[in-house]
Order: structure tokens, then C-alpha cells, then sequence
């Protein structure tokens, strides 16, 4: 058995309310850090939507509609190279979850998850009737993404695929609904995803083989706080608002949250000790200290207990 993996850990302490007070969750006592065991046999690392959009000037209206799409550019160019390297240097399995247009079929890890899930199931479609479809496009051209910015949507879609940094290495899983992964879970023995991806408060949680899917297959779902962005709006982007809300329920409801430094520590293997030998000259070895939890946002702190 490999050893576990021993990391430090968010959670939100989502008690005690008090009813004595105007705003009862008030009191609750908010973030803090927990010490976490990962078993390297059972946990993965899942990709999801981690997507080569194509340059502004190719589609404006896309990153028009997609605000978030410079933030998703700087973490796969920052954070996916070393941390898939990690990860694919150790015992934990990368899975990857896709969607959109098939870029993904001929993919050996593609084939296997079909046939595990045994395959493809789609769900029966519902009537679509005049009144529905009038609805919908005012959604469109009122909500989102604006009729405008819909055929630099398409033709962006029209050429979706996996971002240079995110792209499958030989047999890993690549499933495109909860079916699919769940698959892959049991052929891995897995019961815990770590998801990176985009966006936390959007895909992750809620398109097929999101968080949502899997935890109904009893799985733990948990994320790395710099390997993913949420989808904001004008009146949080700048604090990023959305995506702390969306940490505090991958906190509440699904896992855990790591940090990006932690987490590469815990499953990069130590260098090699020559010796046992004395602390260096003038004192003892210093600990490592933990690193903080969060480069965004400021809200997620952690909060003194009341008293």
C-alpha cells in the first residue's frame, strides 16, 4: 500500500448559527485548516474544460460573452504545466472530462471510458414547443451571451479542443458525462477527485461529469484553489467574488480545498537525505511553513471563532 499523502486543507466551519442574533449566520465560524490524509490509490486529478479558445482577435464575441477567458489563459500557462507534471510523476491517475464538439472520440482513454460506462446513454430529449423556443431567445439577446456575440461563439466552438497544456497523455481517461467518470472511478478504485478546470461555479459543479454528477456516485469532489476561475459578472469580478462563493461550496458540500503549493508538495517525493546529519550550523532546520491558502480572493480568510 503506498503511503498517504498528508497536506493541509480548507474548510468553512458552517455552524454554530445563532438565532439570537439579526443575521443568525453571523457566528458561524468560517474558514480554517484542517490536516488531511489523500490515499494515492484512491484519489485523481480531473481536467475538465480546460479548452484551447483560440486567440481574442480570432473570436471577440466569445471573450466578449466568456469574461473569465484571459484569467483560464494565465493558469493553463501557469499553473497546469507543473502541476500535471506532478501529478504524472506520482501514483495519483489524471482523468479528463470534456464536452462541446467531438475533439475527443479517437482518444484510447476515450474508448476505454465508453466501454466501461457501457455506452453512451443520452437522455431523452424534451418537446420543445413555439413559446419555449421564444423564451430561450430572449435569454440570448437579454441575458447571455448576446445574439451579437453568438456566430463568434460558434465558430470558436466549431473548433474547440484541449488546450496545449491540458492535451491526454497516452491511456488517460477521457469521459464526457458522470456515467463515463464514474467508470473510470471504479476501473481506478478512486472515491476522490481533486477537479481543476473551467469554471468552479459553472462546468465543475454542474455539467456532466461535474461535481454534482459524481458526488451522487458517493465520490469526495475537491479542487486546488489556483487551478480554476469562476465565471464573475461587472458587479464581482474585480473582488472575484463568485469564485469565493464557489470554494465555499466545494467546502460545504463536496471536499476539500487545496493549495496549489501544498498540494504539489504533498505528492512530489522528497529529495533523498544522504544522512541523518546534525542542523546546520547556527541553529536548528527551519520548518517549512504552510503555505497560504489562497492568491485570490481576500474574503476566504480565516475567521477567529466567536466568542
Amino acid at each position: 500500500m503506498k503511503s498517504p499523502l498528508r497536506l493541509p486543507a480548507r474548510l468553512y466551519r458552517q455552524f454554530d448559527a445563532d438565532p439570537a442574533r439579526t443575521t443568525p449566520a453571523e457566528s458561524y465560524r468560517g474558514w480554517h485548516a484542517v490536516d488531511v490524509e489523500l490515499a494515492p490509490a484512491h484519489t485523481a486529478l480531473v481536467v475538465m474544460h480546460a479548452w484551447d479558445c483560440g486567440a481574442p482577435s480570432a473570436h471577440p464575441g466569445w471573450w466578449r460573452a466568456v469574461e473569465y477567458l484571459p484569467r483560464a489563459e494565465r493558469i493553463l500557462t501557469e499553473v497546469f504545466p507543473p502541476l500535471l507534471a506532478a501529478v504524472r510523476a506520482s501514483p495519483l491517475p489524471v482523468f479528463h472530462v470534456v464536452g462541446g464538439r467531438d475533439y475527443y472520440s479517437h482518444l484510447p482513454g476515450h474508448q476505454r471510458a465508453v466501454a466501461l460506462a457501457g455506452g453512451r446513454r443520452a437522455p431523452p430529449a424534451i418537446t420543445i414547443d413555439p413559446t419555449h423556443r421564444k423564451l430561450r431567445q430572449l435569454r440570448v439577446a437579454e441575458g447571455s451571451p448576446g445574439a451579437h456575440n453568438l456566430a463568434d461563439i460558434y465558430a470558436g466552438h466549431a473548433r474547440l479542443d484541449f488546450a496545449p497544456q491540458a492535451r491526454p497523455v497516452g491511456n488517460e481517461g477521457v469521459a464526457e458525462d458522470g456515467e463515463q467518470l464514474a467508470g473510470l472511478c471504479r476501473a481506478h478504485g478512486v472515491n476522490h477527485l481533486v477537479y481543476v478546470g473551467f469554471a468552479l461555479n459553472w462546468c465543475l459543479l454542474m455539467s456532466p461529469g461535474g461535481m454534482v454528477d459524481l458526488s451522487r456516485h458517493g465520490c469526495l469532489c475537491s479542487t486546488i484553489a489556483e487551478a480554476t476561475t469562476a465565471v464573475e459578472n461587472r458587479e464581482t469580478a474585480a473582488d472575484e467574488r463568485e469564485k469565493a462563493q464557489a470554494l465555499w461550496r466545494v467546502a460545504v458540500e463536496f471536499g476539500f480545498v487545496f493549495a496549489l503549493a501544498d498540494f504539489l508538495r504533498a505528492i512530489t517525493p522528497a529529495p533523498r537525505r544522504r544522512s541523518a546529519s546534525r542542523p546546520p550550523v547556527g541553529g536548528s532546520r527551519p520548518s517549512s511553513p504552510r503555505s497560504s491558502l489562497f492568491s485570490v480572493p481576500s474574503v476566504i480568510a480565516e475567521k477567529p471563532s466567536p466568542s
